[in-house]
């Protein structure tokens, strides 16, 4: 298929008429040496929504919290919520009021900003990103809400790409961040990952330098497969990419993690962007259809949220994280 680059004017004017999108942000993990896949390996914790995006903010104890982000589209459905999952219980999900722009339709990837506490990127399916931060509490009067501090489209958008995945990763370099996101892909059309450096200017607008791409299938599932629903990148600068089976609102669910490959920066600053000749399965989750996946900082725990339609959310846990 010819992948034809959309100009950046007729993407902004796009935004406008479909609304805005959310925060992001991002826990550095590797998943290195894993020698053995697990199956189902976490118990699932269920939510009335579906979670299209996840980003841990902190530890607490023997669970976490979280930033999640629905891919709702009717007026008025929550777009982002505050999540506390204690293993065994509950969650405790807080929807959180959206301020500062209309509100954004099918957001599907959240990760934190480097070096800039408290914001974080969000994207929406079409590949608009919006850099917001949480604002209020609670227990305030007017409640906690998702402040949108500036909304643009992705570089190098091709026709057809359907994006569910956004990740950012800190350099060695002050203020320059590797960012990374993928067309999804569908059965024989395989995901499209891209990535390129990105500084955020004076007025905090991400500036993006040449994208690299490259293409990956993922081993496992193999029907109805949406080649990357979500990914993040390691400590290392490995990817780690979530891979799901959707034939269709019923069902049934079938997902994976895998490791597809490494981006980082070359001695001269540029991106390179390698991915793996045979991706490795690190983890199957029959019965699900994960979208949401990041690592618990300190331990190996990842934590991935399902979108499993009618039958709601889920969140799953896997130590695939820091192996």
């Amino acid at each position: 298929m010819r992948r034809t680059a959309l100009p950046r004017t007729a993407l902004a004017r796009t935004v406008v008429a479909t609304g805005a999108a959310l925060a992001v942000l991002m826990a550095a993990f590797t998943a290195q040496g894993a020698e053995r896949r697990e199956r189902n390996p976490g118990g699932a914790t269920a939510a009335a929504l579906g979670i299209s995006g996840i980003a841990v903010t902190q530890r607490t104890g023997s669970g976490f919290e979280a930033l999640v982000v629905h891919d709702s589209k009717k007026p008025g459905e929550p777009r982002i919520s505050q999540y506390a999952y204690r293993p065994g219980k509950a969650p405790r999900v807080v929807p959180l009021d959206w301020r500062g722009a209309g509100e954004p339709v099918d957001l599907e990837a959240i990760d934190r900003v480097p070096g800039r506490p408290g914001e974080y990127i969000a994207l929406a399916g079409e590949g608009i990103g919006y850099r917001v931060r949480v604002v209020g509490d609670a227990g305030d009067a007017g409640g906690a809400g998702v402040e949108v501090l500036d909304l643009f489209p992705l570089p190098a958008i091709a026709e057809g790409d359907n994006f569910e995945s956004f990740a950012l990763a800190p350099t060695a370099q002050p203020g320059v961040m590797v960012a990374v996101w993928a067309d999804r892909g569908q059965d024989d059309r395989p995901a499209t990952l891209y990535a390129a450096r990105m500084v955020l200017d004076q007025y905090g607008e991400p500036r993006f330098g040449a994208v690299r791409t490259a293409e990956i299938r993922a081993p496992y599932p193999s029907d109805d497969v949406r080649h990357a629903s979500d990914l993040k990148i390691t400590a290392s600068g490995g990817l780690l990419v979530s891979s799901a089976s959707d034939p269709g609102d019923d069902g049934p669910f079938d997902s994976a993690v895998y490791a597809a490959g490494h981006v980082g920066l070359d001695a001269s600053g540029a991106v390179r962007l390698a991915t793996a000749e045979a991706p490795r399965t690190l983890a199957e989750f029959e019965g699900h259809k994960v979208e949401a996946l990041d690592c618990v900082p300190g331990t190996r725990r990842a934590a991935l949220g399902t979108d499993d339609e009618a039958n709601g959310g889920s969140l799953l846990t896997a130590a695939i994280c820091g192996r």
